[in-house]
C-alpha cells in the first residue's frame, strides 16, 4: 500500500482529500502545520507528499526545498496561489507538480498515477537484468519481454526461464531443473519439467525459428540460439 503524506491546514479540504485517497486504497497521514509536516517528510518514507503552500509555522516553498535537499520523494504542491510566478517558484523549489485550488480529485489522482509510472520506469531502468538475444528479464519487477513485446508467464514458468537464462549454454538435466525450480523436496516427477519447458517454449519462441531451449535426448535441456 502506497503511503501519502498530506500537509494541508484547511481541515475540511484535508479531510475530503484524505477520504478520497483512502477510498483508492492509499495509506494517508494528514498534518496541519509546516513544522510537523517537514519533520514527518524527512523522518519517514513516503510515496508522494501533497503539500499546501500557505501553512502555519513554515511555508510550503521552504518545506519543499528542505525535502529536496535530503530526499527524492515526489512532491505535488496544492495551493490557491496560481500565478505564473507562484508556479515557477513552486517548481523551482523542487516540486514534481503544481495544482491550483480548487481542483477535481480525479485530476489529482491522474497526476499521482503519472508520478507512480515514472517511478516504476526508473526502477526498471536501474533494475537487475538477464538478457539473451531478444529475451530480457527484469529480476526486480519480474517483467519478461521479447524485443518490445511483453510476455506473461506463470510463477513456475518464470522461475524456469530464469534458471535457463542464468545458465545459458550450460546443459541442465531434468533433475537439476526440478531441484532448482520446484525444490529438493518437491513431490513431482521429472516429467513435469518437460511439460513446463513446452509451456515456456510456446510463449518465447517464434513460428519458423529454432527454439531458445534445445532438448538433449536422454540428458536434459540447454538454452542457446
Amino acid at each position: 500500500m502506497k503511503r501519502i503524506l498530506l500537509i494541508e491546514d484547511e481541515k475540511n479540504l484535508a479531510r475530503f482529500i484524505e477520504l478520497e485517497l483512502r477510498h483508492e486504497s492509499f495509506s494517508v497521514t494528514v498534518v496541519y502545520d509546516g513544522v510537523t509536516g517537514l519533520k514527518l517528510a524527512l523522518n519517514e518514507d513516503w510515496d508522494i507528499i501533497l503539500l499546501d503552500l500557505m501553512l502555519p509555522g513554515m511555508d510550503g516553498i521552504e518545506i519543499c526545498r528542505h525535502i529536496r535537499a535530503a530526499k527524492k520523494t515526489p512532491v505535488i504542491i496544492l495551493t490557491a496561489r496560481d500565478s505564473v510566478e507562484d508556479r515557477v517558484s513552486g517548481l523551482d523549489s523542487g516540486a514534481d507538480d503544481y495544482m491550483p485550488k480548487p481542483f477535481a480529485i480525479e485530476e489529482l489522482l491522474a497526476r499521482m498515477r503519472v508520478i507512480f509510472r515514472r517511478q516504476e520506469e526508473r526502477e526498471e531502468e536501474h533494475g537487475t537484468w538477464l538478457v539473451f538475444n531478444e529475451l530480457s528479464i527484469n529480476l526486480d519487477s519480474r517483467k519478461v519481454s521479447k524485443g518490445n513485446e511483453s510476455i506473461d508467464l506463470t510463477k513456475r514458468e518464470y522461475d524456469l526461464l530464469v534458471a535457463f537464462m542464468q545458465n545459458v549454454n550450460r546443459v541442465m538435466t531434468r533433475e537439476t531443473l526440478l531441484d532448482t525450480v520446484w525444490g529438493f523436496e518437491a513431490a513431482v516427477d521429472t516429467n513435469v519439467v518437460d511439460v513446463y519447458v513446452r509451456y515456456v517454449r510456446n510463449k518465447i519462441d517464434s513460428p519458423g525459428e529454432s527454439s531458445y531451449i534445445h532438448t538433449l535426448r536422454g540428458i536434459g535441456y540447454v538454452m542457446r540460439k
